[in-house]
């Protein structure tokens, strides 16, 4: 699933791409991988590269939008690709990790 905003950084105007791969492994466990790519160079947002929720994942880009300077506009949400269902319910449901007060 691919997922864009627009938004600045540092006060420069740019568009942001969250890009999720979930994986089952099994039925009673997820793994989530979460690249933020900003135009198209990918940012290196995180300690572990695979998390357990998607909701981990979102928390870490907030905190490195939070510490770099990253603002989004939510109003500007585009998904990029199609998604499957379940994950955009999830995404949907999780996102309020990335627009923390």
């Amino acid at each position: 699933m691919v997922v864009q905003y627009q938004g600045e950084q540092n006060g420069i105007p740019t568009t942001f791409t969250i890009k999720i791969n979930g994986n089952n492994l099994s039925k009673s466990s997820s793994n989530y991988q979460v690249d933020l790519l900003v135009g198209d160079k990918q940012l290196p947002t995180f300690t572990t590269l695979i998390h357990q929720s998607l909701s981990n994942c979102l928390k870490e880009i907030y905190l490195f939008r939070k510490y770099n300077g990253i603002k989004l506009d939510p109003s500007s949400e585009e998904v990029a690709s199609k998604a499957v269902p379940y994950d955009l319910v999830l995404y949907n449901h999780n996102k309020h990790a990335l627009f923390m007060v």
